[in-house]
């Protein structure tokens, strides 16, 4: 099977915002229906830049594959998303194919709300487990059977103002940022950073507001750098390790206190202000990668610093997975196959919206190696620091919100670290006690 032709970066995003339109309307878009083609129903969430690349990245496929009809649903993105997907799946007449948050696996019922995925078929369509990030495939599977087909690594990156930056002196003579490794490399490179702006905080994030979850972001990029962990394997025990997790809090309360950080910035807040030239750095997603080149900021990304001990940065991944169907239809069933294989064998132009393949073989094509700064942080994606295997975790779920609650106030200094991870302790057992809408029996 031939994958789609060839999609120029030029040709996804230039002359494409039109499409933005179609995308909003969550409507299918319509193309040969009525023919002799094979219709793969296909539900999203992808909107913005990320919905766009889908859109060009389905038509060429359609293109090189005639006989198929992708017929793609674009659904509003957050909780209303999975209960959507649950819904179709337990009454067994849903799409033949999805997009998922690979958190969200463990708190949609495999099982009994998505089919397995079928080996054989995968591997006819040439796609193997061993060409994929080896922590994001196992995480795909639950009980030892696969849920899901990977398809990229969206992690906590750093963007830096390459300006900023280099008026005070932190870029190196190929202009790109100077690396850090450990808490007093990285509070210099800040505190340089705050000293070239006039005393302004240098450090943007979501720090604040309703249901915030920078904070969370942040503290799972900087605590699983040391080794620590949230819960036990089989998810019923807490395992903070005390020490490391409150280190890492730490360092948050001192980037508040020092002003090296704006704690009072929510999501939109934080952004602006890196784009506007008001911030040197911005921790965040590496989704606002197309954004920020719109509105022309001066800037570049790298990984997440290593600051306890490794390079580990909380991410969560886009994957595929198949809602389940009473009966599956086979000619259907393969189609759909070859338009995952088509998808994530081009990942590399997927990458265009800052996401990190998770297709391992899409990492070394020229294409993507140039693509700039996209390719800086690659190497994380076999760092990745993925949610726990638990029903209460992933994109949108109340354990990202209720952390952020309780690390906001630290950082602020409104909150001790102690008092802190207290609360996030109390919110983690609440959450545990709490039952499980898919329990095992049901899978």
């Amino acid at each position: 099977m031939q994958g789609p032709p060839h999609i120029t970066r030029r040709t996804l995003l230039g002359g494409s915002l039109a499409l933005a339109g179609a995308a909003a309307t969550g409507c299918a878009i319509p193309v040969g229906l009525g023919s002799s083609q094979t219709r793969v129903q296909y539900w999203h969430f992808l909107g913005a830049s990320d919905g766009i690349i889908m859109n060009q990245m389905v038509k060429a496929f359609a293109k090189d594959n005639p006989d198929i009809f992708v017929e793609e649903n674009v659904l509003a993105w957050g909780e209303p998303y999975y209960t959507k997907i649950a819904m179709a799946g337990s009454g067994g007449r849903s799409p033949d194919l999805a997009t998922f948050h690979l958190a969200r696996l463990a708190g949609i019922g495999a099982g009994a709300i998505l089919d397995p995925i079928n080996v054989k078929l995968l591997e006819e369509v040439g796609l193997r487990g061993a060409d994929f990030s080896p922590p994001i495939w196992e995480r795909a599977h639950l009980d030892g059977v696969l849920y899901a087909i990977p398809f990229d690594a969206h992690p906590m990156v750093q963007y830096y103002n390459t300006e900023i930056c280099g008026k005070a002196g932190l870029l190196g003579p190929d202009g790109k940022l100077l690396p850090t490794t450990g808490v007093d490399q990285l509070l210099a490179m800040l505190r340089k950073a705050k000293d070239a702006m006039g005393g302004k905080p240098p450090l943007a994030f979501d720090a604040l507001g309703l249901g915030t979850v920078g904070p969370w972001r942040v503290w799972y990029s900087l605590y699983p750098q040391s080794g620590g962990t949230l819960l036990s394997d089989d998810g019923t025990q807490i395992t903070i390790d005390d020490a490391k997790a409150l280190q890492a809090l730490r360092l948050m309360a001192q980037l508040g206190k020092e002003g090296l950080c704006d704690w009072r910035t929510d999501y939109g807040a934080s952004v602006a202000n890196f784009t506007n030239g008001q911030a040197a750095f911005l921790w965040n997603g590496d989704w606002e990668t197309t954004g920020l080149k719109e509105r022309k900021t001066p800037f570049n990304m790298t990984r997440f610093p290593n600051v306890f001990g490794t390079g580990a940065a909380q991410a969560d991944c886009h994957a595929f997975v198949l809602p389940h169907q009473r009966d599956r239809d086979p000619e259907v069933e393969r189609a759909t196959y070859r338009f995952i294989a088509g998808i994530v064998k081009n990942s590399a132009d997927w990458a265009v919206a800052g996401h990190v393949p998770a297709y391992l073989p899409a990492l070394e094509e020229p294409d993507y190696l140039a693509l700039q700064p996209q390719s800086e942080y690659r190497s994380v994606i076999t760092e990745v620091a993925l949610d726990p295997q638990v029903w209460f975790t992933g994109s949108a779920s109340r354990m990202w919100i209720e952390f952020g609650e309780a690390f906001s106030p630290v950082i602020s200094g409104e909150r001790t670290p102690e008092e802190g991870l207290a609360a996030a302790k109390a919110s983690l057992n609440r959450l545990l006690s709490a039952p499980n809408p898919f329990p095992a029996q049901e899978r």
